[in-house]
């Protein structure tokens, strides 16, 4: 009995070293493509707002069909769908790689989105059913640091890989790293499902919800070039804001619903989601922008601008399980709210950057949004997922992931659409481009702190310490298992 135990042990700490190498590839490919997208632009003659769909295009996809890739994984298996989901990912990223047009590369993009949404609820949920209450902050904070070690080397990676070979590689990288994980999977996960109740995909709130989306993130990237009072905008915001009202009715109603509302009723669970849809809405543009002004402004290499990202990503790495492992005795919430307050502070700083600026200059807003982003991220996921029951993570995972990237999504087309019609109407007013940039830019950069101390508010008055007894489906209940 006791081999057996220090068997299961040992088990469940190789499980999270397979779930995070899958992990591991999808934040990596984040990272790599920031780095390189002045080199995709000039390869591929593409405009900007092209390349924002390079980024925003597979942010999208992923945060739509997450909820989807979520109840699929609850409903056929877990590790069934985060394997799927690697392989998905694995061959569109060697499409991407492939492409000679902005087309073929976008297409390949929004098709690692879809692969993406399959595993990242999956690595959560696995977590999740595979540790216990006591022990599930720490492998969130385990969970975390992987993901940043994958952020703090990409750009360095991309950086290298983009000046020295060819922005091609960036994706190729993938293919390897995926078998492996494929094989990983296999041999270290069990499969899980939810067997609570009836299970269905839900095909009418897929449709509204990817339908809402994809109509809101077009009218905010496009607006400057067609005009934001043109038919084609408004219709875009008018369908945009039917279907998710729409999707709001359908899951409301269904009896099986992709997005389980009730799941909000819980007052920390909806806080923890929407203090990470105000980081990623805060935080993603930062990283697409200030990679195009380190190469564009300031003439970096693609090298020195991976490297410098390294301060912020460093931090992350090395505070991200300590946040967690601190959220178990003290709670998320002052972790969160302060995390949050040193994010606006960290994006105060990037506005107040021009053309003269350095290296030393970028440093002081890198730690903070660095030590920020840790001490946020980490106790808002344990938070998140403390309040679900553990035949409910599929989901909650998924909709929180959601939350993240389709608030990295639109938080890049807002972004986006600052810049552009700020630099326009420089641009007009007779001003040098790189001065109508970077005005667009700093105010971009202003609004984004306003978005993070908005989400400090929120975190501190919504986010609570998690009950590891007594909570419904949590400490009692076992996880789902199944022999397949």
């Amino acid at each position: 009995m006791k081999a057996h135990l220090v068997a299961d042990e040992k088990r469940k700490w190789w499980t999270l070293g397979a779930v995070a190498f899958g992990l591991f590839m999808i934040m990596l490919d984040n990272t790599v493509v920031n780095v390189a997208l002045p080199a995709i632009e000039e390869s591929l003659n593409l405009k900007i707002e092209a390349l924002e769909w390079v980024v925003a295009g597979y942010a999208l996809t992923f945060g739509a069909l997450m909820l989807t890739g979520g109840k699929l994984a609850d409903l056929l298996g877990r590790r069934r769908i985060f394997v799927a989901g690697l392989v998905i990912f694995t061959l569109s990223s060697l499409g991407c790689g492939l492409s000679t047009s902005a087309t073929m590369l976008i297409a390949a993009r929004v098709v690692q989105g879809v692969g993406a949404a399959m595993m990242n609820p999956a690595t959560l949920s696995i977590i999740a059913v595979t540790f216990p209450p006591k022990e599930r902050g720490t492998a969130i904070g385990i969970w975390a640091g992987v993901s940043a070690l994958a952020l703090a080397i990409g750009p360095l990676v991309g950086g290298v890989i983009t000046e020295h070979i060819n922005w091609n590689w960036i994706f190729f990288i993938n293919v390897p790293v995926g078998v492996i994980a494929i094989i990983a999977a296999y041999l270290f996960i069990d499969e899980s499902r939810d067997t609570s109740h009836e299970q269905k995909p839900d095909i009418p709130g897929l449709i509204a919800s990817s339908l809402g989306l994809f109509a809101l993130s077009y009218a905010l990237i496009e607006a400057n070039t067609y005009g934001w009072t043109s038919s084609r905008i408004l219709v875009a915001f008018a369908v945009a804001a039917i279907a998710l009202v729409g999707f709001v009715v359908l899951e409301a109603k269904q009896r099986l619903p992709m997005l389980d509302l009730s799941l909000f009723r819980n007052r920390t669970f909806a806080g923890a989601n929407a203090t990470m849809l105000f980081v990623a809405l805060a935080m993603f543009g930062v990283f697409f922008y200030v990679s195009l002004f380190m190469q564009q402004i300031l003439g970096f290499s693609p090298t020195s601008a991976g490297a410098a990202f390294l301060p912020m990503t460093v931090l992350i790495i090395v505070i991200a399980p300590q946040a967690g492992r601190l959220s178990d005795r003290l709670g998320a919430r002052g972790l969160a709210g302060s995390g949050m307050v040193l994010l606006a502070i960290s994006l105060f700083l990037f506005s107040r950057l021009d053309e003269n600026s350095t290296f030393w200059s970028l440093l002081p807003a890198m730690l903070a949004g660095g030590f920020g982003m840790a001490i946020t991220m980490t106790p808002t996921t344990a938070a998140a997922m403390s309040a679900v029951a553990r035949d409910k993570a599929g989901v909650g995972s998924a909709v929180l992931n959601s939350m993240r990237q389709v608030g990295g999504s639109l938080g890049i087309a807002i972004m986006g659409a600052i810049v552009a019609s700020q630099s326009t109407s420089w641009l007009r007013a007779g001003h040098p481009q790189k001065e109508a940039f970077l005005h667009g830019l700093h105010d971009s950069l202003l609004v984004a702190s306003g978005i993070a101390l908005v989400g400090a508010v929120v975190a501190v008055s919504t986010v609570r310490k998690p009950r590891h007894h007594g909570h419904p489906g949590e400490a009692e209940a076992p996880p789902a298992v199944v022999a397949d």
